[in-house]
């Protein structure tokens, strides 16, 4: 395809997904599925099919999404969900995979090789659908915080076992000490490569004047630490998602400018969106729903592995989570078994799977179909689940404490802001004097208000729940504190 196609292509491409956006808007569907259902006729349109490239996607479009994700990640909330996080990403990714594939090799036929490999790509849950319903829907911090870190580490998880299941097909063997040899050398030089390119990054940045180089910088410390740790024979996702959240916690969180972080953080989020976008159009575009109709039922099979799989080790495992950490809410539960969501990845690798793998065409439009079915029918049902779950219970009390506090945050960043302005001798005093009187009026109103409230009833400020309310979490905090 040249070049002049190419931006043909991507021009129709994009008005396309302007509509679907629309679209999707006044239907009150997912955007991602509305984009999967639109790029299924595409291809008629088209004089030159195309596809999704799993070069392109593992090289560019992934590095993209994890360092996006990695860089908005608060390491201390990370932190606190870890446990459950390591669970899910690290021995339930394993488990599941290993049920899939032997249910795969008893129901299907398969071979083992061919089974385990698509038990690792089904493993592999997309919550980019989860992200959008909980921007529409709010859900309670910790667990769209085990959602997204979830798939931080699934995602390069996935790549490692992988790739050590293609090392067994192309050598004939590995043993059980040579496969824990590999996996600690590619995870552990991941993260070691991701922590030097991560903080050698730090002080370049800090060096940097202005938004626009610095923006350049993140972008080749994305894609540059992906590449170095893919040549250095280590896992790239693992040194991209270290550099992510080593760069996003302390680059970001240093002096960087309130107008620099706008910058850089705007920027990847349109990154991540577009990338997100090109890659679920053409993930419809994709799938040919001739070849599916003629592998139903390896496909329903394989939809129900995947989802006991999924069963098998979310239940278990988060019961097991009171043991060492908070428990883990059932109703919580149920969202991450529904939420199980196939995408972009799990088409990638399956475009990946070796040339001489015996029946690649079919495990493909195995894997495809289970995208198709995961993204239209979990898809299109996850906001009527996380409604009907009732995971979140704001009351009207304590949106405005929230709304109330976001205006004391913001307020006193912005007195700050103007404080380095008028030392830098940027802002004259007397409009520096104006504005912040402004502000200061503001700032005033909300703590006022916030005094009324706070002096109410405690179970009016809590919405009448029996749960610790923010307002406690602070307490404890200043205690701490003084403590120390």
């Amino acid at each position: 395809m040249d070049v002049t196609e190419l931006v043909k292509v991507s021009i129709i491409l994009l008005v396309l997904a302007t509509g679907v956006a629309l679209l999707s808007r006044r239907l009150r569907i997912p955007y991602v599925t509305g984009l999967v259902l639109a790029g299924l006729p595409i291809t008629e349109l088209l004089s030159r099919p195309i596809g999704l490239n799993p070069t392109l996607v593992l090289n560019l479009f992934l590095p993209i999404l994890i360092f996006e994700a990695g860089i908005n990640t608060d390491v201390s909330r990370l932190r606190s969900t870890f446990k459950p996080i390591a669970l899910l990403a690290g021995p339930g990714a394993v488990i599941s995979s290993a049920i899939i594939a032997v249910l795969l090799k008893f129901i299907l036929g398969l071979d083992w090789i061919p089974a385990l490999f698509v038990g690792v790509i089904l493993a592999n849950t997309d919550t980019v659908s989860m992200i959008a319903v909980f921007k529409d829907i709010p859900v309670p911090s910790r667990l769209s915080t085990i959602v997204e870190g979830e798939t931080l580490f699934n995602d390069a998880a996935a790549l490692v076992s992988f790739n050590l299941i293609v090392q067994v097909y192309s050598t004939g063997s590995l043993t059980f000490v040579e496969g824990i040899q590999q996996l600690l050398f590619i995870s552990l030089g991941g993260c070691v490569v991701g922590l030097v390119l991560g903080y050698l990054s730090i002080p370049v940045f800090a060096r940097l004047d202005d938004a626009l180089s610095s923006l350049l910088l993140t972008v080749a410390v994305a894609l540059g630490t992906f590449q170095v740790g893919q040549f250095l024979g280590v896992s790239g996702p693992v040194a991209v998602v270290v550099a992510g959240l080593i760069f996003g916690n302390l680059g970001l969180s240093g002096n960087t400018s309130a107008s620099s972080r706008i910058t850089l953080l705007s920027f990847w989020e349109y990154a991540s969106f577009t990338v997100n976008t090109f890659i679920f159009l053409l993930i419809g575009v994709e799938i040919d729903l001739i070849t599916l109709w003629r592998t139903l039922p390896a496909i329903i099979f394989a939809v129900l592995a995947y989802q006991i799989g999924r069963v098998l080790t979310v239940y278990p495992l988060l019961a097991g989570v009171r043991w060492i950490d908070r428990p883990i809410p059932l109703r919580w539960q149920h969202l991450l078994f529904l939420g199980n969501i196939k995408g972009s990845l799990s088409m990638a690798l399956a475009l990946s799977l070796p040339t001489t793998l015996p029946g690649r065409e079919v495990l493909i439009a195995i894997v495809f179909g289970c995208v198709l079915v995961s993204l239209v029918g979990q898809g299109l049902s996850l906001p009527w689940v996380v409604k009907r779950l009732k995971l979140s219970k704001f009351s009207e009390v304590q949106q405005q404490v929230e709304e109330l506090q976001a205006q004391l945050i913001t307020g006193k960043a912005a007195q700050d802001e103007l404080d380095s302005l008028l030392k830098s001798g940027v802002l004259p005093k007397a409009v520096y004097e104006e504005m912040r009187s402004a502000y200061q009026v503001r700032i005033a109103g909300a703590e006022k208000t916030l005094r009324e409230l706070y002096n109410r009833r405690p179970d009016e400020v809590e919405g009448g729940s029996g749960k610790s309310s923010k307002l406690e979490a602070i307490r404890r905090r200043l205690l701490l504190a003084e403590k120390g």
